[in-house]
């Protein structure tokens, strides 16, 4: 949303050039020149008011003209603007031009928008200023201006631009600057929205007129456009196919989409929860309006009671007919209420015994934590060790050693421009990008020389790149892997400068050289009379897509980007060499930060990068996290108490008892961390963030329910403290407990989870809240006994030794309980209120249900770093300018036989080989590749090998004597061809002879002489087993396509694997105990979004049925009591995931941990008040849902939602996007969600079919109070019952 209002505000930006009654200039003339005056709002500068002649340009405005205006650097250069608006415009066209120049003809006709609008000579002819105001002396500032626009024109720029795409949105560009949906965006909504203060941002409205015709003295600006698929004056290339479909030739048709679900055209789900919302009314009304006519009728009104008329006596338990499931019920609630009735007094009795035990067993739980250990490997947190793609990474790793690490940098040459090459002696001219100028290439060089002498440091180590880089032809050659441009250049200065020609013409230099390489990059030797190698100096060639971006189709002379890649090696064996690849990575980055040249634009990352970023951002967001739960805490500490009065604030307050019991939660959570330390598991950043607010939660409810349910209690004749105390707890630990037991075995239960994200959260959040249930009913307990009596003693809080001498006597209700009782529960549960709630709760959960499917899949990358990390210049970059993704590899397990013409035609892509073999499914899968995500054809060793390996070829030689092998650079007369120049010599090798030559092809470094050899480009893709007389496991390498969202991470992963499949059973050797398997270095991240759903459902209906059984269970059988407290809780969660999809939050682990948090949570927000309606003794379910609600809906509000939502409310001042969107976001719709569905659906929802009067719990209370005073308040409540059975 930020960045979408970004551009809007550099869009309005624009139109800095804007508007006494209304004045038409003379023609040819100007209506403005220079800035004056400043917006109030937007402090935004006017233009002057100026009706004259053009002025001419200053000198120091000619590069500015030239770079944003060229077409007005002609004759004099006179204009009706000055520099300081040039200036202007320049700096406010930087975000539009990250957008729209992605399309050259786009942004030219864009500009020419503009610069018409800004600096025109001839204004007058289309401007007409029609609102002014004062600005000091004879200035004049306009303040709105009538822009005259053809029609022609402004479609053509729409045209040209509508199809241009934001990579970094993952939208269209016009999505970001029409102020509305894209699909609704044309030519006049796109330029009314971009000159209209509606904005906020514009200054001043421009308001365009749309003609082709004359209207008046006005001729509409109607300038030449250019079309998305044509070229620019300056050598501009067309834009390209994804951002100008008119560009896009014929390409082969991938499989057809599955028809989208529709109902009369509309999305089916959307369709049929409508219908089914408006039976529900229909239904539900008819009902409502058929009960209220039938009381009517009958004299009958809400306040009869539910109760059996034919149940006489029913407090007589003689005369009760009292089922088993109500006797177990009654049996079950007696239990724990005589329980906790007990423990309650002993705690109070006995405090300091209880509070040394419970910290004696705090601090040796806590203890844990010396052993604790974070898991910061991204592996480890989102991929469990049984998945099948960390299989296939140990497999590939264990094979054929782990991926390498990535340095990258992305170059552009901002300040440069375009050239242009003219062949010799004939020959089309050739346009060549800013960044391939030669001087670029020699600054690029100087940087890259010294990245390769940059020196870091570890343990008095020097470290350079040449220790860790990646060398594939070492000892022979330690040239260090460049992926690089300049590598077709030998990464040197002087064959760079390399040229032939005379005094007249050039005729080769480095322009031919890098036509000819970007066509052959394997080549040693050019056709040019320059005969330079195209082969990289480290033995292998390097593909032009690899090194250069922003081109368009193959037209790698138009690239706007130089990519530079530094494979390093990767130790994940060996902490030594690993640590000094972290060192040099370091220093790497420290250089790159300073380095300061103005030619060059670099973005860049490393392997480190991303996880050093989101330490750095989980830094930053400290401060934001302290003060949300400062807030929380300083809430709770205050809330707790109830002030009677100022003189006894001091006595009255809660202080001390409040920070007492964040201390408990606080250490309930160290208890947790510390026992699973005990046992070796590993802590996750998702646990340390998520789990305090979990337990926050949960814990701060208990407290105020304990504390609250005692200030409205009445304390008995003779009644000591601890009596009272134990009594109270009898009443409400029941409640606590069923809470907290359903939430405990609901998270142990999500340990079964396969996502290591969530069950580790699972693990820990379970123990957490039972270790902090036990300390409530225990502890605190004893601590709340004390201050009990400290406030009866009419001691001070916190400074208990100061006793007040005045005693100020008096029972009072709390505000909120008044609230509650007196006039919220009331209200609603009124008979036209009622089915009021009921139709909107059903309405929302129908519009969640319909966007149930839509909720995005994945994690958008860049949400993980900070809003000022350089590493989100680099993905800006990346997918802006890079033409190929990361590298895939389709790994032929061990068990293929390469040796038979079966095996290996099953396999290879040339002549004789399967129309459905490996190679050539890949292949075909290149063609489609915005379908299967796969770039370019694959690498194929088997092929090259097959042309190594020919006698027509001066690769394969043996010498005569030992047969051992002789590379093709060696002169000697004993080395002859491995094969025969015979028909069968020039066949494929089979047998022993694939066997004899492929170690000596794989060993063989490419030379002039003989470019295939395959030791830098294969050595490492073929496993050699027994000696090398056997193949093992192998792999043929492509690349995925650029890969901008999780989406298409996701889709390439899937497709990969499809594939795969596809592969390994068209080579038919599914049932020989191997397979081909695609691997990438992100497929270990991205496949759990291939479960997530059913992962999502698994972990949502483990959690449901563990709050079903336990509520059960505890609630005596009240299968329905607790069929209520699940619907409610799927309700919420349902509705998170419409949230989800209104608030763009995508389903992935961290929003699942958090649906996971969300089901535990709604548990405090439900079981309260299904457990007070369970246990009411009212006549009628309406009454029975009014005390429930006005008993627990106070402390649920007070305990949760107000102590939550101050808290949550600081994280949306979180630096981090993924606080803002998975933390703040979600934990506020869990919060007002919760509390809409347990404060306001729920009582409702009960008043309608809660479940009956359990007469066993009637029986069981009448016989607990028996001859107490308690007895005549049970009769009282049960007057009713009496009136009936007498």
């Amino acid at each position: 949303m930020s960045s979408s209002c970004g551009v809007v505000a550099a869009v309005a930006l624009l139109v800095l050039i804007l508007p006494e009654p209304s004045i038409f200039a003379q023609d040819g003339t100007c209506i403005w020149y220079g800035q004056c005056g400043t917006d109030p709002v937007t402090h935004k500068r006017y233009n002057c008011k100026y009706n004259g002649p053009p002025k001419a340009l200053p000198k120091a405005g000619y590069d500015l003209i030239d770079e944003l205006c060229p077409s007005f650097h002609y004759g004099n250069l006179s204009l009706c603007c000055d520099v300081e608006q040039l200036q202007t415009l320049k700096d406010n066209v930087q975000l539009p031009l990250q957008f729209l120049s992605r399309c050259p003809s786009c942004f030219h006709n864009f500009m020419t928008f503009y610069c018409e609008l800004t600096c025109s000579p001839t204004q007058s002819l289309f401007l007409n200023a029609t609102k002014f105001e004062k600005y000091v002396q004879d200035k004049i500032s306009i303040t709105e201006v009538e822009y005259y626009i053809g029609s022609h024109f402004a479609n053509a720029m729409y045209n040209a631009c509508k199809d241009v795409q934001s990579p970094s949105s993952n939208d269209k560009a016009l999505g970001l600057l029409c102020g509305k949906d894209v699909e609704e965006c044309n030519a006049t909504n796109w330029i009314q929205y971009m000159c209209s203060t509606s904005n906020a941002q514009t200054p001043f409205n421009i308001v365009p007129i749309f003609s082709d015709n004359p209207i008046g003295r006005m001729i509409p600006m109607n300038n030449e456009t250019k079309g998305c698929n044509e070229t620019l004056d300056d050598g501009s290339p067309a834009c390209s196919c994804q951002d100008c479909l008119l560009v896009c030739g014929p390409k082969p048709a991938p499989p057809p989409l599955p028809i989208p679900w529709t109902i009369f055209g509309l999305d089916a789900m959307a369709v049929i929860m409508w219908i089914s919302y408006l039976i529900f009314l229909s239904i539900f009304g008819g009902a409502v309006i058929g009960m209220s006519y039938c009381r009517k009728s009958h004299m009958v009104t809400e306040y009869t009671p539910i109760s059996d008329p034919s149940a006489n006596h029913l407090v007589n338990k003689h005369h009760l007919d009292i089922s088993c499931c109500e006797q177990l019920g009654a049996k079950s609630e007696a239990l724990l209420r005589d329980l906790f009735t007990k423990w309650g007094s002993f705690c109070v009795r006995k405090p300091f015994l209880v509070i040394v035990v419970t910290i004696f067993a705090v601090g040796v739980c806590s203890s844990g934590l010396v052993y604790m250990k974070i898991t910061t490997d991204p592996v480890e947190i989102w991929s469990a060790p049984s998945s099948q793609a960390r299989k296939e990474k140990y497999y590939f790793d264990t094979h054929f050693g782990p991926f390498f690490r990535t340095e990258q940098l992305i170059i552009t040459a901002p300040n440069s421009s375009w050239t242009i090459y003219s062949p010799y002696p004939s020959g089309a001219d050739v346009p060549f990008g800013p960044p391939l100028d030669k001087d670029i290439l020699h600054q690029v060089l100087d940087l890259q020389d010294a990245i390769q002498d940059l020196k870091a440091y570890y343990k008095n180590e020097t470290v350079k790149l040449k220790d860790i880089c990646l060398a594939p032809l070492a000892p022979y050659n330690n040239n260090c892997t460049i992926l690089s441009v300049l590598n077709y250049y030998q990464n040197s200065h002087a064959v760079l400068d390399h040229s032939v020609g005379d005094d007249f013409y050039t005729y080769a230099d480095y322009h031919s050289h890098f036509l000819y390489c970007t066509r052959a990059p394997a080549s040693l030797n050019d056709t040019t009379m320059l005969h330079d190698p195209c082969l990289g100096t480290f033995g292998g060639p390097v593909f032009p897509w690899l090194v250069l971006g922003g081109y368009n189709g193959d037209d790698y002379n138009n690239a706007t980007a130089l990519v530079i890649t530094f494979p390093v090696n990767n130790y994940h064996n060996d902490t030594e060499k690993l640590n000094k690849a972290l060192a040099w990575e370091k220093a790497l980055i420290d250089f790159l930060k300073a380095y300061n040249e103005s030619n060059l634009t670099i973005a860049f990352s490393t392997e480190r990068s991303i996880e050093d970023e989101i330490n750095r951002e989980s830094n930053s967001d400290i401060n934001t996290i302290i003060i949300s739960y400062a807030i929380m805490f300083l809430y709770i500490s205050i809330a707790l108490g109830h002030i009677r009065s100022c003189w006894t604030f001091m006595v009255d307050s809660k202080i001390s008892l409040g920070i007492a019991g964040i201390v408990i939660v606080l250490s309930s959570v160290a208890c947790s961390l510390g026992i699973f330390s005990y046992a070796g598991i590993p802590l996750t950043l998702i646990v340390i963030e998520v789990i305090p607010f979990l337990v926050l939660a949960v814990g701060v409810d208990n407290i105020f329910i304990i504390v609250q349910t005692f200030r409205r209690d009445t304390r008995l004749q003779n009644e000591s403290i601890d009596q009272q105390i134990g009594r109270v707890l009898g009443e409400v630990a029941p409640s606590i407990f069923l809470s907290a037991f359903s939430e405990t075995v609901a998270f142990f239960l999500g340990s079964l989870s396969t996502m290591p994200a969530v069950r580790t959260f699972s693990l820990f959040a379970g123990m957490a809240v039972f270790i902090d249930f036990i300390l409530q009913i225990t502890c605190f307990v004893s601590l709340f006994g004390l201050d009990v009596q400290r406030q009866e003693s009419n001691r001070m809080d916190i400074v208990c030794c100061v006793k007040k001498q005045e005693n100020v006597d008096g029972h009072s209700e709390e505000l909120l309980f008044r609230v509650f009782k007196h006039a919220y529960a009331p209200f609603l549960l009124t008979n036209w209120m009622r089915p009021v709630v009921i139709s909107m709760f059903v309405g929302l959960l129908s519009f969640s249900i319909a966007v149930l499917n839509k909720v995005e899949i994945g994690l958008n990358q860049s949400y993980s770093m900070p809003d000022d990390s350089y590493v989100l210049h680099y993905f800006e970059s990346m997918a802006e300018y890079l033409h190929a993704g990361p590298p895939v590899y389709f790994v032929i397990e061990k068990g293929h036989n390469y040796t038979s013409p079966e095996g290996q035609n099953t396999v290879c892509g040339g002549v004789g080989c399967n129309n459905d073999s490996l190679i050539q499914q890949i292949y075909n899968a290149a063609l489609l590749d915005n379908y299967t995500r796969i770039g370019f054809p694959p690498s194929s060793w088997i092929d090259d090998y097959f042309d190594w390996v020919k006698p027509q070829s001066s690769c394969c030689r043996v010498y005569n004597t030992t047969k051992s092998f002789c590379n093709a650079s060696v002169v000697d007369d004993s080395c002859i061809r491995c094969r025969p120049l015979s028909r069968e010599g020039k066949e494929r090798p089979y047998g022993e002879d694939f066997m004899n030559f492929l170690p000596m092809f794989l060993s063989d470094n490419p030379s002039p002489k003989c470019g295939k050899g395959g030791h830098a480009a294969y050595s490492s893709a073929v496993n050699m087993l027994e000696n090398n007389t056997a193949v093992g496991a192998t792999y043929f390498m492509t690349f995925h396509t650029v890969l901008k969202t999780s989406a298409d991470f996701i889709a390439a992963a899937k497709h990969a694997r499809s594939l795969a499949e596809n592969i390994t059973e068209s080579m038919g050797i599914s049932h020989k105990g191997y397979r081909v398997f695609p691997y990438s270095v992100f497929y270990v991240f991205y496949e759990q979004y291939f479960t997530i759903v059913k992962d999502t459902i698994f972990n949502i209906c483990v959690s449901l049925g563990a709050v079903f059984t336990v509520t059960t269970i505890l609630l005596g059988c009240e299968v329905w009591s607790a069929m209520i407290v699940c619907i409610t809780i799927s309700m919420i969660i349902t509705n998170m995931f419409g949230v989800m999809w209104l608030w763009n939050i995508s389903l992935n682990a961290v929003s699942l941990v958090n649906l996971v948090m969300c089901c535990g949570i709604s548990v405090e927000f439900c079981s309260h008040i299904v457990r007070a309606f369970s246990v009411s003794l009212k006549e009628t379910r309406v009454q029975r849902a009014e005390e429930a609600l006005a008993n627990m809906g106070s402390s649920v509000f007070s305990g949760i939602t107000l102590t939550k939502f101050g808290g949550i409310v600081v994280l949306a001042f979180a630096k981090s996007q993924i606080f803002q969107i998975f933390y703040f976001r979600m934990y506020l719709a869990i919060v007002l969600l919760g509390a809409a569905h347990g404060l306001i659906f729920l009582p409702v929802f009960l008043s309608y079919v809660g479940p009956t009067i359990n007469k066993g719990k009637v029986s069981a209370l009448q016989n607990h109070y028996q001859n107490t005073e308690e007895e005549q308040l049970l009769k009282f409540q049960l007057f009713p019952f009496f009136w009936i059975g007498n």
